[in-house]
């Protein structure tokens, strides 16, 4: 069971990132991506999610209780660069749409839009149009946007790039809690998100020999 990468391989244009990376995940388990600019990781990240082809190689999430192999992006939450909101609508209907388009595959396991909001420490604000709101509010909401649908898997691509000291232990609480609940995280960061036992795979660019695989 859980997330598992075998010999994953991939180009940007002609250009190899990376070859034979693999590695598998269990519940409740973390792996941290680290390395230089350049050197891979939000494309490994893309390839995982389904929005990239591999050159080669698979990834694959077996769920909970056992059952088919299903792709991986069928199963996890993306949180990019990007917060993935439409500036004009408001906070509340940017997530009821996500809350909708995604479903619940948890059984209910998701938040209501009001209680995402409250979770993120703004739930006073969820009526204002998404624009109106600085870039910390906004990068909380797409936290917000984890915790209204139950996906098992997380992959997060700098998740707490320019935010403050209390926006970085709340988003830590919220994937301390994740993985508590048998739930994946698979995160590029160049700052500690301060989880105990996580593994780590340290991206270097291709340069002709296989990358270091997770411990």
């Amino acid at each position: 069971m859980g997330l598992i990468a075998e010999n994953l391989a991939a180009r940007r244009g002609e250009d190899l990132l990376f070859v034979d990376i693999s590695f598998s995940l269990d519940e409740g388990g973390a792996l941290i991506l680290t390395g230089a600019n350049g050197s891979g990781k939000s494309t490994l990240l893309r390839v995982v999610a389904g929005l990239l082809r591999p050159d080669s190689g698979s990834v694959s999430y077996t769920p909970q209780g056992g059952g088919e192999a299903r792709p991986a992006g069928e199963a996890a939450h993306y949180l990019g660069h990007r917060n993935a909101m439409k500036p004009e609508l408001t906070v509340e209907e940017n997530l009821s749409f996500w809350k909708d388009f995604l479903g619940d595959a948890g059984g209910g396991a998701g938040l209501c839009v009001g209680e995402a909001a409250e979770t993120v420490g703004l739930g006073g604000i969820a009526h204002l149009p998404f624009g109106y709101l600085s870039a910390g509010q906004q990068r909380r909401f797409a936290f917000a946007k984890l915790l209204v649908a139950w996906r098992p898997v997380w992959i997060l691509d700098e998740p707490t790039a320019a935010l403050d000291a209390a926006a970085d232990r709340m988003f830590a609480s919220l994937v301390s809690g994740h993985l508590a609940r048998g739930g994946i995280v698979l995160a590029a960061t160049h700052q500690p998100l301060g989880l105990e036992g996580a593994k780590e795979l340290r991206m270097k660019g291709f340069a002709g020999t296989p990358q270091d695989r997770a411990a």
